[in-house]
């Protein structure tokens, strides 16, 4: 398992730190002009988690990870943690909207904090979000998420989530996390 990302520290104020926070704005920016070329995949589900599914979650992020996806989801615990940890693990970049105000709340493998303070209202925004949904588990909120996700028609991928009885074919069912990641990413574009 990794271990949690060091916080960043400002570049000293001589001409070598200078030089070295110049260089690093510069990769910063390259790789944010990538962003809007890669898939952006969103990984929803209960903000406590079994080990089971804390490992399907984490796995399916580092895939995600290796295939230089985006991950977006709620920012928070359990699902949403394991899979950050797994996209960091490998590289990848994490989004994470926040359904308080305090970017802090955040899990500590998540890139990008943004406090949206709308609660559970955030769901939509992750959902608007991502090219493609990816359901481990899952309580309420991930069930929100994923009917947002049917109404707008970005597709739901899923790992032992939520069964729809009315629209059964609704969510693409996946055997394993290597699955889910393919399916996405094939379904988003």
């Amino acid at each position: 398992m990794a271990s949690a990302p060091r916080k960043h520290r400002p570049a000293r104020a001589n001409s070598e730190g200078s030089r070295t926070a110049t260089l690093a704005l510069r990769a910063a920016w390259d790789d944010h002009r990538t962003v809007r070329e890669r898939a952006c995949i969103a990984v929803i589900g209960a903000g406590t988690c079994d080990a089971d599914q804390a490992a399907l979650a984490e796995e399916v992020g580092r895939l995600l990870g290796r295939a230089g996806a985006l991950v977006v989801c709620g920012g928070l615990g359990g699902v949403m943690e394991a899979a950050c940890r797994g996209a960091k693990a490998e590289g990848g970049t994490t989004l994470g909207l926040l359904p308080g105000t305090d970017r802090r709340e955040a899990n500590p493998w998540i890139d990008v904090a943004v406090p949206t303070g709308l609660g559970e209202a955030r769901n939509a925004l992750v959902v608007r979000a991502a090219d493609a949904l990816i359901a481990i588990g899952g309580e309420f909120g991930t069930l929100s998420e994923i009917g947002f996700a049917l109404k707008t028609g970005k597709p739901v991928i899923g790992l032992g989530t939520w069964e729809l009885p009315q629209r059964p074919a609704a969510i693409a069912r996946a055997s394993s996390a290597a699955e889910a990641v393919a399916l996405a990413l094939d379904r988003c574009g």
